[in-house]
This record gives C-alpha cells, structure tokens and sequence, in this order.
C-alpha cells in the first residue's frame, strides 16, 4: 500500500474517498434511525435501505454514461448535485415530509451507480496496471475500518442534534471528495462516439463478461457464492439468538469481529494477488466461506467467532480479486458498463438471497441451511480453482490478452477456451 499511498493522486483520491465513505455510512443509518424515530414503524425504517438499493437495477445506464464521457468530470458533477440533493433533508421536521428522505435515498442510489462505476474506471487511469490490486484492497481496507466507526458516529450525532446535522456532514464529505477529484491530474480523453443502437452499448459490458473466460469464471463462482453472504445476513440473527442464546444487541460484536477480520482481508487482498494471481485468491476465499458457515452452525462462540472471522477476511479476497481482474481485462472504452454489469450480475443474487433467507429460516433449522450454504460455496471456489485459465500469473494472462484481436468494442479478452 506504500506504493500507492506514494504517488500524489491516489494520496489525494483516497483521501476524498475516505470521507466520503464516512458521510455515507453515517448518513444511511441515521437516515433509517430517523424515519423511525418519525414514524414509529419498523417497516418504513427498513424501507429506507429499499430505496437505497433500488436504483441499482439501472446501473446499465450509469455504466454507459461512464464510458461515454470523460470520468473525472463526470465524478465531480455527481458529486456536487449528490450534496446539493442531500441538504435537502434540512426540511424533513415531521411525519409528514418522511416521503421526503425516501426521495432523497432514491437519489442518492441512482448517483451512488455511477460513482460505483466511475470510481473504478477512474482508478485504472490513476494507478499503473501493476498497482491496481493495491489501490482496490487500499480503497476495501478504508471501507472496513469506517464500518467499525461510521455506524455509530452517525447514529451518536443524530441523536446528539438530528438528522439535519448529519445530512450537512455528508454533504460536506461529498464536497470534499469532488475537490480532491478536481486537484488530482490525469490526462483523460473524450471518448468517441460510437455509432451503434443504444441497446448494443447497453449490453457490451454483459457481452465482455460473457466472451472473456478468465472474467466470467469469476462472476460466475462469485455470483454463486454471494448468495451463501445473502443467506447469512438473515441466519446470523438465528445464530445469536439460538445457538449462541444473547441478546440481539449481541450482534455487534460479530459485526466488529468481522470488520476486524475484514481490515486483514483487505490489507493482504494485493500481495495474495501479485503471488497466485487473482483467480486463485478468489477461489481460496471462496474455500474460507465454506469453511466459515458451518462453524457458524455451533453453539460454542469461539467456533462461531472463527466462522464470523472467516467470513468477514474473506469478502475482500474474492472483491480485491473481481475488482482487479475486471480493471486489468476490460479495454478502457468498456470499464463503466463491465462495472455495473458485474455489480449487477453478482449483487442481484444476493438480493434475492437476503429476501429468501428471511423466509427459509422460519420454516428449516438455520444449521441445516449452514451445511447446505458450505456446500454451495465450496462447489464454486473448487469449480473456480480447478480452472487452467485462473491458474495463469498476472504476468502470463498480459501476454495472453496481448495476443486476442481488439478491433471491436467489446473485445474477446483472455484464453478462447471453454469455460
């Protein structure tokens, strides 16, 4: 991470980024402590954390508009409307202006889809290819350690002097992420207009995905396993309150457990990777998954604190790993839409995992689903490590991408064996 805290732009990306995360993590949970402290009801609380997340169905677009305009400008507008958007909560004072917070997380999703894919795509200009793993697993690191922190900060301020307070910090925090943006030098052309149907560019990053075998296999085993991240949103609960009989609150020391674990994860994700090479370091993540969700199943708490600990270093192994080999094997006209296609094809899983998590634990013994979930994960790291093409070196894979056409837009990039 050194190397990349060297250089004088990604000092001052992650620095914005940095406090920006902070903003956001604050604001989301104050946001929903807010709606229900207005409203009294659990379910117009929940639905704040709905309507963050819906936007994401139109991340094709945002990954289209990223790619057809020059990054850097594009990041700095979103940012300055995101925070003139946020302010707007300084005129939610009752139950009848909640609409008005829904309004405003709707909002914020939408430009959270093209930040997502921007940040990426400006990533690969900002760091040599070489060093992308680390800027990703500095960028994961950051994110971990805030959740630690963020959470909580923001739930102390509202409670201290209210919701508006912390809307004006996060609007600050965005504001200060477009200024270290506008201070970072990078020569970024205009990208040129491409002369196809909306549709088809719409569809290029999918397309990317599907032809690029050493990108596909990834997705695919992470799209697999995410599920098993979905499931046990909803089982940990099961986990506390019947096999480790504590109270509810008793959660948040897994969740520090695992932000902890997560911190190692992220700080090991680059070395792992310029050692056995993205694929790999996904797929023995994976392996950690399988290993962490029947431990998870035990009534001992250092069993279930290992298996906490498993999951949470876990996650940036198999992130640091998708992130970087998608920035490394995607030309820089198609960075945005393999982005959010990615963040599509692996995030809407997961979804649906949390909502059928919340129905299967009422009706099946949590433990067996743990079991079933283990196998789950183990079948896709074993499927993804068995792979020749996941074996390749970073080093071996440049010069088989060196060798594969590039006359296209979605280009075929990797080995052109099946996968």
């Amino acid at each position: 991470m050194s190397r990349v805290l060297a250089l004088r732009n990604a000092r001052l990306y992650l620095a914005g980024q940095a406090l920006s995360i902070f903003g956001d993590t604050a604001l989301w949970l104050a946001a929903g402590i807010w709606v229900k402290t207005l409203t009294g009801s659990n379910t117009a609380a929940g639905l704040v954390f709905f309507a963050i997340s819906l936007p994401q169905v139109l991340a094709p677009l945002a990954g289209l508009l990223v790619d057809r305009v020059r990054r850097r400008p594009l990041l700095i507008a979103t940012n300055l409307a995101t925070a003139a958007v946020v302010l707007a909560l300084l005129a939610v004072h009752d139950r009848g202006q909640v609409w008005l917070v829904y309004l405003v997380m709707l909002v914020y999703g939408a430009a959270y889809t093209v930040l997502g894919s921007g940040q990426s795509a400006l990533l690969t200009l900002l760091l040599p290819d070489e060093l992308l793993a680390y800027g990703n697993g500095a960028l994961l690191t950051i994110r971990q350690g805030l959740r630690l922190v963020a959470p909580l900060a923001g739930a102390g301020l509202f409670a201290w002097l209210g919701g508006g307070v912390v809307a004006v910090v996060d609007a600050v925090t965005f504001l200060v992420a477009a200024a270290t943006l506008a201070a970072v030098r990078v020569a970024e052309q205009t990208p040129e207009p491409v002369g196809r149907r909306w549709r088809a560019e719409l569809a290029a990053g999918v397309r990317h995905v599907a032809r690029t075998v050493v990108l596909r296999q990834v997705v695919v085993a992470a799209a697999v396993t995410v599920v098993v991240f979905g499931f046990s949103e909803t089982l940990v609960f099961a986990v506390v309150d019947r096999g480790l009989q504590r109270p509810p609150s008793f959660l948040g020391v897994l969740l520090t457990v695992q932000g902890v674990a997560g911190l190692v994860g992220g700080l090991t994700a680059a070395p792992l990777i310029r050692r056995t090479g993205e694929g790999c370091l996904a797929g023995v993540g994976m392996a950690m998954v399988a290993l962490a969700s029947p431990l998870l199943a035990l009534s001992s708490p250092a069993a279930v604190f290992a298996g906490v600990g498993l999951f949470g270093g876990s996650m940036p192994w198999i992130v640091v790993s998708a992130y970087t080999l998608l920035q490394r094997g995607t030309p820089p006209q198609l960075q945005g839409r393999v982005f959010a296609a990615l963040d599509t094809l692996v995030g809407a899983p997961q979804t649906v995992a949390i909502a059928l998590g919340a129905v299967l634990v009422a009706v099946v013994d949590y433990r067996v689903l743990l079991v079933l979930l283990a196998l789950v994960a183990a079948s896709a790291g074993g499927w993804l490590l068995s792979r020749r093409e996941q074996r390749l070196r970073p080093q071996e894979r440049a010069a088989v991408v060196a060798e594969q056409p590039d006359s296209r837009e979605d280009v075929l990039v990797g080995a052109a064996s099946p996968g």
